[in-house]
């Protein structure tokens, strides 16, 4: 059964306009168990997300999409605010507290023009998280989409090394020019690497 795993709600601000009870009713009617909230860069949802969920007898699903700077997140000097996107959820309580501690560091030492960590606290603070590339933002991505081949590759191994079974290939497809052309080497990529992959 298909689970949505990749959702921007009202917290997702300028970019999510899912509210959480039509969310999960939505969710419910199509006969789907579990969702997962993934908003950009924060965790802001989780305990209304949650009581929603098991209110209509939903499994919740806790995550977000974090913005990851490619060096020091508290590297804060002019022309430092270029970040990727990487979809982290939470498969247990300690995968909880970790992306609750990683979502505040994003804040308090990573803030730069947005909530950033990096992969020195992502090494820190992985256990009990399953994580996805990301979407056209991520680093793997955005390593394709520039022809670095070599990069993406090298980027999805780091990824793989860290999390181990529970790292994933994010594959979108939005009808994006850009999407045809990321798609069949994102497929390849994970192939090539032996990594599985999440729609």
């Amino acid at each position: 059964m298909y689970i949505n795993l990749h959702n921007h709600t009202e917290y997702s601000l300028l970019d999510g306009a899912c509210r959480l009870p039509d969310m999960v009713s939505y969710t419910k009617e199509q006969g789907q168990t579990a969702l997962a909230v993934t908003d950009h860069g924060n965790m802001f949802a989780a305990v209304q997300f949650t009581k929603e969920c098991l209110s209509q007898g939903i499994k919740p699903i806790i995550g977000s999409e974090m913005y990851v700077a490619p060096y020091d997140a508290r590297d804060r000097r002019p022309g430092t605010v270029k970040n990727y996107h990487l979809t982290l959820l939470c498969k247990n309580e300690q995968g909880y507290h970790n992306l609750c501690k990683l979502s505040s560091l994003s804040y308090t030492e990573g803030f730069y023009s947005h909530p950033r960590t990096d992969r020195s606290r992502l090494t820190e603070y992985h256990e009990g998280l399953i994580c996805m590339s990301g979407c056209l933002a991520g680093e793997v991505a955005q390593k394709l989409l520039s022809g670095d081949h070599e990069g993406a590759r090298s980027t999805a191994l780091f990824y793989k090394l860290l999390f181990g079974e529970d790292y994933y290939i994010e594959v979108q497809n939005h009808y994006l020019d850009e999407d045809a052309i990321l798609l069949p080497q994102l497929f390849d990529l994970a192939n090539e690497l032996e990594i599985r992959t999440v729609a």
